[in-house]
């Protein structure tokens, strides 16, 4: 299997040439880049598997880098920061990052963290991992193998990675209360400290894209305890 390919964002040389020879030490190839124009260079250089980008760059910063990335791809994200705040790390999950990760850090944290967003995307999946090819519910189709999700008229809805393990967790646990932290570790999903608000801000994201004009989305609030997936799944 071809080496995961990480672009590394960050404008700072030290800690970019620090992360990345951190990152080849550990089997990645790494694609460095100090602003969004070197960014765009280094993702029309071939495809990669997931960004850690940082979010103060001069010019465009990471957070509009973000959006417009999310625009046209969902590649893995990793945003890292001096700003560590709930605020920053709940606008990295609105846009569509999947984990967020404050400075300073070490890169072995980084690492870890990486290696988990690539085996959720199944860059680094074990073997023994199995699970159904397909499940579906109201008329959604979800195709496990692809991390796909297809609407009741066919068309394909765009997810990040932290979105489709969430929907994973609960297309696995269907009709059942799952309180948040139990659904944090279910879904595997680190933003940061993955605070209940972090949990929150994700299922209010995965509920706009699975409601439609005619059905609302079937995730149910349970106030006090956390989310139950209120549809019926039938799996394949």
């Amino acid at each position: 299997m071809t080496a995961p390919t990480i672009i590394l964002v960050e404008d700072d040389p030290p800690l970019r040439t620090l992360t990345a020879r951190a990152l080849q030490e550990h089997g990645y190839q790494v694609r460095p880049a100090s602003s969004g124009p070197e960014m765009w260079v280094a993702m029309d250089a071939g495809p990669a598997d997931l960004i850690v980008l940082d979010i103060m760059l001069p010019g465009t910063n990471g957070i509009d880098l973000c959006r417009q990335v999310r625009r046209k791809s969902d590649i893995p994200i990793i945003f890292i920061s001096a700003r560590g705040s709930e605020p920053d790390r709940i606008v990295g999950l609105e846009l569509g990052a999947d984990d967020y990760l404050p400075k300073p850090f070490g890169t072995r944290e980084l690492i870890a963290r990486i290696r988990a967003i690539l085996r959720r995307s199944g860059m680094e999946r074990g073997s023994d991992e199995v699970r159904e090819s397909e499940a579906r519910f109201d008329g959604w189709v979800v195709n496990f193998p692809r991390r796909e999700l297809r609407s009741p008229s066919g068309a394909v809805v765009d997810l990040t990675g932290a979105e489709f393990d969430l929907l994973s967790s609960f297309i696995s646990h269907p009709q059942r209360v799952i309180a948040r932290e139990r659904l944090i570790e279910l879904s595997r999903t680190r933003m940061g400290d993955s605070s209940d608000r972090s949990i929150d801000v994700l299922v209010s994201r995965l509920r706009r894209k699975l409601s439609t004009q005619d059905n609302m989305a079937p995730i149910t609030t349970v106030r006090g305890i956390g989310y139950m997936f209120n549809a019926e799944v039938s799996r394949a």
